[in-house]
């Protein structure tokens, strides 16, 4: 993907796949080694197509439902996706697998199809709310971030206000928003940018405030309710408390005993903080504490 403001495809060179049969090994001997969740990481990751060890291709939708059926990951994540490769088969995922998280993180970088066609997305304002829509349907609880870049060379007040637009009707959550920067040998390099650094500042800050009430509205209608985590470490600010992550990549803090870390467990969400959960653990009920024995976890067949 040579969008006209990113300089990876220049110094990274085009995109490759991994072989099938690599991937889904290491997710296998990391499940043996008591892994229990895996993000699969990619520069645009749904545009993967790995080749099996019999020659055929198997896109990402389908290596999601191998990894999925590794015995022993029970939660699955992954990023950057990009909107021109989200396939109706990925889509379909959300319904079928249980283990694929309510979270997704889809960059759109702006809300206006001029600026879209000028950034060569290809993808227009409808085709992501189309696919976010679809997405909704088969999963209503999906968390959505996204990337947004302000002061694209070219970005009129109504280009901006478009963009504010797509975020208040999109209600996306704990996104990120930069100012343009330009990049040597980049096309949008090349491009006449009229727009003042204050002008740039006064808009990145109305995105930001949008994008943190989004977020902070997620997080507090989080509390009362029950959230499955996995426990990945102990808290920054407190050394005595447990951290671990929602489905929807909430950072979740909690008391508990340091044999909890790497289990999942059930926390009840007490308050929420501008960057942090705060919870306490469920009481009574059957957290699986164990972990996966070395060795007990399979790879399903794929051939």
């Amino acid at each position: 993907k040579y969008c006209t403001f990113c300089v990876v495809p220049y110094t990274r060179g085009e995109e490759f796949s991994r072989t099938f049969d690599d991937v889904i090994t290491e997710v296998f001997e990391l499940a043996q080694n008591g892994v229990r969740e895996v993000t699969l990481l990619g520069q645009n990751v749904n545009a993967y197509t790995g080749r099996r060890h019999n020659g055929d291709l198997v896109d990402f939708a389908e290596l999601l439902h191998y990894v999925a059926a590794v015995e022993g990951i029970e939660r699955i994540r992954y990023i950057t996706s990009h909107p021109i490769d989200f396939s109706e088969a990925l889509i379909d995922a959300y319904a079928r697998l249980p283990a694929l998280v309510s979270h997704l993180h889809l960059p759109v970088q702006s809300g206006s199809d001029r600026i879209l066609k000028l950034m060569k997305r290809q993808y227009s304002v409808a085709d992501y709310e189309s696919i976010v829509h679809r997405l909704r349907e088969r999963r209503p609880d999906l968390s959505l971030s996204s990337d947004f870049i302000i002061g694209f060379p070219g970005e009129t007040e109504e280009d901006f206000e478009a963009t504010v637009s797509l975020i208040d009707r999109i209600g996306f959550d704990q996104s990120f928003s930069f100012i343009y920067s330009a990049r040597p040998g980049t096309p949008a390099a090349d491009l006449t940018d009229g727009i003042t650094h204050a002008e740039k500042q006064r808009r990145l800050a109305i995105v930001q405030q949008r994008l943190r009430a989004s977020a902070q509205q997620a997080s507090r209608a989080m509390v009362g309710t029950e959230q499955r985590i996995l426990v990945d470490g102990y808290a920054r600010r407190n050394p005595n408390q447990l951290s671990g992550r929602t489905e929807n990549n909430r950072v979740v803090n909690f008391d508990g005993p340091a044999d909890l870390l790497q289990h999942f467990v059930d926390v009840h969400i007490t308050e929420a903080l501008p960057n942090s959960l705060r919870a306490r653990l469920v009481a009574n009920r059957a957290n699986d504490f164990a972990m996966i024995s070395e060795g007990s976890a399979r790879v399903p067949s794929y051939t």
